[in-house]
Protein backbone atom coordinates (compact mmCIF):
# COMPACT_ATOMS: atom_id res chain seq x y z
CA UNK A 1 0.00 0.00 0.00
CA UNK A 2 0.78 3.49 -1.31
CA UNK A 3 2.78 5.43 2.23
CA UNK A 4 3.75 9.22 2.38
CA UNK A 5 6.44 10.31 5.47
CA UNK A 6 5.91 13.51 6.28
CA UNK A 7 8.06 13.52 9.02
CA UNK A 8 10.67 15.83 7.40
CA UNK A 9 8.99 17.74 5.44
CA UNK A 10 7.20 20.77 5.84
CA UNK A 11 3.72 21.67 5.49
CA UNK A 12 1.25 24.37 5.20
CA UNK A 13 -1.51 24.51 7.75
CA UNK A 14 -3.00 27.91 6.71
CA UNK A 15 -3.57 29.67 3.68
CA UNK A 16 -5.56 32.01 2.55
CA UNK A 17 -7.01 32.55 -1.08
CA UNK A 18 -8.28 36.14 -2.78
CA UNK A 19 -11.95 36.07 -3.48
CA UNK A 20 -12.86 38.47 -5.84
CA UNK A 21 -10.95 41.07 -3.51
CA UNK A 22 -11.87 39.43 -0.40
CA UNK A 23 -9.14 37.89 1.61
CA UNK A 24 -10.30 34.94 3.10
CA UNK A 25 -7.73 32.80 5.99
CA UNK A 26 -8.31 28.79 5.59
CA UNK A 27 -6.63 28.96 9.41
CA UNK A 28 -9.38 26.10 10.38
CA UNK A 29 -11.80 24.25 7.91
CA UNK A 30 -14.47 25.81 6.97
CA UNK A 31 -18.22 24.89 4.67
CA UNK A 32 -19.06 25.03 1.77
CA UNK A 33 -22.41 24.50 1.08
CA UNK A 34 -23.99 22.76 -2.31
CA UNK A 35 -26.99 24.76 -4.01
CA UNK A 36 -27.87 22.57 -6.95
CA UNK A 37 -29.95 24.55 -9.85
CA UNK A 38 -31.01 21.12 -11.18
CA UNK A 39 -34.06 18.61 -10.94
CA UNK A 40 -31.79 15.39 -11.74
CA UNK A 41 -29.01 15.63 -8.40
CA UNK A 42 -28.38 12.48 -7.43
CA UNK A 43 -29.73 13.81 -3.53
CA UNK A 44 -33.21 15.02 -3.91
CA UNK A 45 -33.15 17.29 -1.12
CA UNK A 46 -30.41 19.49 -2.90
CA UNK A 47 -32.01 20.23 -5.70
CA UNK A 48 -33.63 23.73 -6.21
CA UNK A 49 -35.46 25.73 -8.96
CA UNK A 50 -37.58 28.30 -7.59
CA UNK A 51 -35.39 31.55 -7.43
CA UNK A 52 -36.61 33.15 -4.19
CA UNK A 53 -36.71 29.62 -2.64
CA UNK A 54 -32.91 28.89 -3.54
CA UNK A 55 -32.38 32.87 -2.83
CA UNK A 56 -33.59 31.55 0.90
CA UNK A 57 -31.39 28.54 1.26
CA UNK A 58 -28.68 30.21 0.36
CA UNK A 59 -29.41 32.95 3.74
CA UNK A 60 -30.09 29.55 5.57
CA UNK A 61 -26.94 28.08 4.83
CA UNK A 62 -24.53 31.15 5.66
CA UNK A 63 -26.49 31.79 8.74
CA UNK A 64 -25.26 28.23 9.71
CA UNK A 65 -21.81 29.01 8.84
CA UNK A 66 -21.35 28.75 5.54
CA UNK A 67 -18.25 30.45 4.32
CA UNK A 68 -18.76 29.26 0.54
CA UNK A 69 -21.71 28.62 -1.43
CA UNK A 70 -21.20 26.34 -4.42
CA UNK A 71 -23.80 27.07 -7.22
CA UNK A 72 -24.30 24.32 -9.52
CA UNK A 73 -26.82 23.89 -12.66
CA UNK A 74 -25.19 20.63 -14.20
CA UNK A 75 -25.69 17.27 -12.35
CA UNK A 76 -22.54 15.76 -12.24
CA UNK A 77 -24.25 11.92 -10.99
CA UNK A 78 -22.88 8.75 -12.71
CA UNK A 79 -24.97 9.21 -16.44
CA UNK A 80 -25.99 12.76 -15.79
CA UNK A 81 -27.74 14.00 -18.82
CA UNK A 82 -24.65 16.64 -20.37
CA UNK A 83 -25.65 20.29 -20.73
CA UNK A 84 -24.31 22.59 -23.29
CA UNK A 85 -22.81 26.32 -21.79
CA UNK A 86 -26.07 27.92 -22.92
CA UNK A 87 -28.43 25.54 -21.09
CA UNK A 88 -26.25 25.77 -17.75
CA UNK A 89 -25.80 29.69 -17.67
CA UNK A 90 -29.68 30.05 -17.89
CA UNK A 91 -29.91 27.59 -15.32
CA UNK A 92 -27.74 29.65 -13.01
CA UNK A 93 -26.43 33.00 -13.69
CA UNK A 94 -30.32 34.09 -12.49
CA UNK A 95 -29.67 32.52 -9.32
CA UNK A 96 -26.14 33.87 -8.99
CA UNK A 97 -28.02 37.17 -9.54
CA UNK A 98 -30.57 36.85 -6.92
CA UNK A 99 -28.82 35.68 -4.35
CA UNK A 100 -26.08 38.63 -4.18
CA UNK A 101 -28.76 40.93 -4.80
CA UNK A 102 -30.28 39.64 -1.44
CA UNK A 103 -26.39 38.70 0.25
CA UNK A 104 -24.18 41.08 -1.34
CA UNK A 105 -21.39 39.44 1.12
CA UNK A 106 -22.39 35.70 -0.25
CA UNK A 107 -18.94 34.46 -1.61
CA UNK A 108 -19.80 32.29 -4.72
CA UNK A 109 -18.29 29.58 -6.30
CA UNK A 110 -20.12 28.78 -9.99
CA UNK A 111 -19.93 24.72 -10.16
CA UNK A 112 -18.89 24.22 -13.94
CA UNK A 113 -16.41 23.21 -16.61
CA UNK A 114 -17.50 25.20 -18.97
CA UNK A 115 -15.24 28.27 -19.41
CA UNK A 116 -17.93 30.40 -21.26
CA UNK A 117 -20.08 29.83 -18.20
CA UNK A 118 -17.18 30.42 -15.66
CA UNK A 119 -16.72 34.21 -17.28
CA UNK A 120 -20.11 34.91 -17.61
CA UNK A 121 -20.78 34.27 -13.78
CA UNK A 122 -17.20 36.07 -12.54
CA UNK A 123 -18.56 38.54 -14.46
CA UNK A 124 -21.74 38.80 -12.18
CA UNK A 125 -20.14 38.32 -9.05
CA UNK A 126 -19.11 35.10 -8.61
CA UNK A 127 -15.47 35.17 -6.64
CA UNK A 128 -14.34 31.29 -7.81
CA UNK A 129 -14.19 28.35 -9.86
CA UNK A 130 -15.06 24.55 -9.14
CA UNK A 131 -14.38 22.45 -12.43
CA UNK A 132 -14.94 19.01 -11.83
CA UNK A 133 -12.31 17.98 -14.91
CA UNK A 134 -9.61 20.76 -13.45
CA UNK A 135 -9.73 22.17 -16.78
CA UNK A 136 -9.80 19.10 -19.15
CA UNK A 137 -12.97 18.82 -20.38
CA UNK A 138 -12.63 22.64 -21.71
CA UNK A 139 -9.21 23.64 -22.89
CA UNK A 140 -10.50 27.03 -22.74
CA UNK A 141 -10.96 26.48 -18.74
CA UNK A 142 -7.30 27.69 -17.25
CA UNK A 143 -6.75 30.63 -19.49
CA UNK A 144 -10.06 31.73 -18.68
CA UNK A 145 -9.69 31.07 -15.12
CA UNK A 146 -5.93 32.84 -15.22
CA UNK A 147 -7.54 35.75 -16.68
CA UNK A 148 -10.49 36.26 -13.64
CA UNK A 149 -7.80 35.80 -11.08
CA UNK A 150 -10.29 33.93 -9.74
CA UNK A 151 -9.22 30.68 -6.92
CA UNK A 152 -9.47 26.97 -8.94
CA UNK A 153 -11.18 24.35 -7.09
CA UNK A 154 -9.36 21.47 -9.38
CA UNK A 155 -11.06 18.01 -8.93
CA UNK A 156 -9.51 14.57 -10.69
CA UNK A 157 -11.67 12.87 -12.56
CA UNK A 158 -11.24 9.49 -14.39
CA UNK A 159 -13.71 9.50 -17.34
CA UNK A 160 -16.36 11.84 -17.72
CA UNK A 161 -19.97 11.70 -16.12
CA UNK A 162 -21.77 9.56 -18.29
CA UNK A 163 -18.96 6.84 -18.08
CA UNK A 164 -17.23 7.55 -15.24
CA UNK A 165 -18.53 4.54 -12.95
CA UNK A 166 -18.50 1.95 -15.61
CA UNK A 167 -14.92 0.15 -14.80
CA UNK A 168 -12.33 2.60 -12.98
CA UNK A 169 -9.54 0.75 -13.05
CA UNK A 170 -6.37 2.05 -11.08
CA UNK A 171 -2.61 0.53 -10.28
CA UNK A 172 -2.43 2.22 -7.43
CA UNK A 173 -5.49 5.04 -6.57
CA UNK A 174 -3.16 7.33 -4.27
CA UNK A 175 -0.21 7.63 -6.27
CA UNK A 176 -2.05 8.16 -9.97
CA UNK A 177 -4.72 10.59 -8.42
CA UNK A 178 -1.46 12.75 -6.65
CA UNK A 179 0.51 12.58 -9.47
CA UNK A 180 -2.02 13.80 -11.64
CA UNK A 181 -2.34 16.67 -9.07
CA UNK A 182 1.36 17.32 -8.76
CA UNK A 183 1.76 17.70 -12.28
CA UNK A 184 -1.77 19.88 -12.31
CA UNK A 185 -1.09 22.75 -10.12
CA UNK A 186 2.30 22.85 -11.83
CA UNK A 187 0.66 23.62 -15.36
CA UNK A 188 -2.04 25.87 -13.57
CA UNK A 189 0.66 27.91 -11.97
CA UNK A 190 2.59 28.56 -14.84
CA UNK A 191 -0.89 29.73 -16.34
CA UNK A 192 -1.02 32.24 -13.77
CA UNK A 193 -3.61 30.44 -11.55
CA UNK A 194 -2.02 30.99 -7.56
CA UNK A 195 -4.74 30.30 -5.32
CA UNK A 196 -5.22 26.63 -6.13
CA UNK A 197 -7.78 24.18 -3.92
CA UNK A 198 -7.22 20.67 -4.61
CA UNK A 199 -10.13 17.98 -4.69
CA UNK A 200 -9.78 14.46 -5.13
CA UNK A 201 -12.96 13.54 -6.93
CA UNK A 202 -14.72 10.95 -4.43
CA UNK A 203 -16.88 9.05 -6.50
CA UNK A 204 -15.74 10.53 -9.55
CA UNK A 205 -14.32 7.37 -11.53
CA UNK A 206 -13.47 5.66 -8.53
CA UNK A 207 -15.22 2.46 -7.34
CA UNK A 208 -15.68 1.74 -3.15
CA UNK A 209 -12.62 0.63 -2.44
CA UNK A 210 -10.77 3.41 -4.22
CA UNK A 211 -12.64 5.75 -2.94
CA UNK A 212 -11.91 4.83 0.71
CA UNK A 213 -8.58 4.40 0.20
CA UNK A 214 -8.20 8.04 -0.95
CA UNK A 215 -9.76 9.08 2.31
CA UNK A 216 -7.38 7.13 4.26
CA UNK A 217 -4.29 8.50 2.24
CA UNK A 218 -6.07 12.13 1.93
CA UNK A 219 -3.45 14.01 3.65
CA UNK A 220 -1.05 12.88 1.41
CA UNK A 221 -2.29 15.40 -0.65
CA UNK A 222 -1.37 18.40 1.11
CA UNK A 223 2.37 17.68 -0.29
CA UNK A 224 0.94 19.91 -2.90
CA UNK A 225 0.90 22.82 -1.18
CA UNK A 226 -2.53 23.69 -1.76
CA UNK A 227 -5.74 23.63 0.31
CA UNK A 228 -7.76 20.39 -0.08
CA UNK A 229 -11.67 19.85 -0.43
CA UNK A 230 -13.67 16.90 0.32
CA UNK A 231 -16.95 16.09 -1.29
CA UNK A 232 -18.02 13.69 0.31
CA UNK A 233 -21.71 14.54 1.76
CA UNK A 234 -24.36 11.76 1.35
CA UNK A 235 -22.35 10.25 -1.71
CA UNK A 236 -23.11 6.35 -2.70
CA UNK A 237 -19.44 5.61 -0.63
CA UNK A 238 -21.44 6.11 1.78
CA UNK A 239 -25.01 5.13 1.19
CA UNK A 240 -23.86 1.87 -0.97
CA UNK A 241 -21.89 0.50 1.74
CA UNK A 242 -24.37 1.09 4.44
CA UNK A 243 -27.34 -0.24 2.02
CA UNK A 244 -29.78 2.73 2.30
CA UNK A 245 -30.39 5.90 -0.15
CA UNK A 246 -28.81 9.38 -0.65
CA UNK A 247 -31.69 10.74 1.84
CA UNK A 248 -30.33 8.43 4.66
CA UNK A 249 -26.65 9.35 4.42
CA UNK A 250 -26.12 12.29 7.33
CA UNK A 251 -24.97 10.34 9.76
CA UNK A 252 -22.33 8.78 7.66
CA UNK A 253 -21.63 11.77 6.01
CA UNK A 254 -20.59 13.33 9.41
CA UNK A 255 -18.69 10.45 10.11
CA UNK A 256 -16.67 10.79 6.95
CA UNK A 257 -15.96 14.51 7.15
CA UNK A 258 -14.68 13.76 11.07
CA UNK A 259 -11.97 11.18 9.35
CA UNK A 260 -11.16 13.99 6.74
CA UNK A 261 -10.50 17.11 9.11
CA UNK A 262 -8.50 14.38 11.05
CA UNK A 263 -6.61 13.90 7.76
CA UNK A 264 -6.10 17.78 6.92
CA UNK A 265 -9.58 18.86 5.05
CA UNK A 266 -10.12 22.39 5.41
CA UNK A 267 -12.94 23.20 3.53
CA UNK A 268 -16.17 20.27 3.52
CA UNK A 269 -18.57 20.72 0.53
CA UNK A 270 -21.48 19.39 2.20
CA UNK A 271 -25.33 19.61 1.62
CA UNK A 272 -26.23 20.27 5.52
CA UNK A 273 -24.52 23.21 6.45
CA UNK A 274 -25.12 22.93 9.70
CA UNK A 275 -24.21 19.47 10.98
CA UNK A 276 -21.12 20.36 8.99
CA UNK A 277 -20.07 23.09 10.83
CA UNK A 278 -20.99 21.59 14.22
CA UNK A 279 -18.39 18.59 13.34
CA UNK A 280 -15.99 21.07 12.48
CA UNK A 281 -16.67 22.71 16.18
CA UNK A 282 -16.13 19.37 18.01
CA UNK A 283 -13.00 18.35 16.02
CA UNK A 284 -11.38 21.91 16.30
CA UNK A 285 -12.03 21.51 20.26
CA UNK A 286 -11.00 17.75 20.25
CA UNK A 287 -7.51 19.35 18.57
CA UNK A 288 -7.22 21.89 21.21
CA UNK A 289 -6.98 19.48 23.69
CA UNK A 290 -3.54 18.69 25.50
Amino acid sequence: MHEMNFKNTLLPTTFSINCGGKLRVLDKPVVMGVLNITDDSFYAGSRHSDLQETAEKALQMMEEGAMFLDIGGQSTRPGARHLEAGEEADRILPVIEKILQHQPDAILSADTFHAPVARQAVEQGVAIINDISAGDMDPAMIPTAAALKVPFIAMHMQGRPQTMQHHPVYENVVTEVLDYFIHKTAMLKEAGIHDIIIDPGFGFGKNLAHNYTLLKHFGDFRITGCPLLAGLSRKSMIYKLLGNRPEDALNGTTALHMLALQQGARILRAHDVRQACETIRLWDFYQQQG
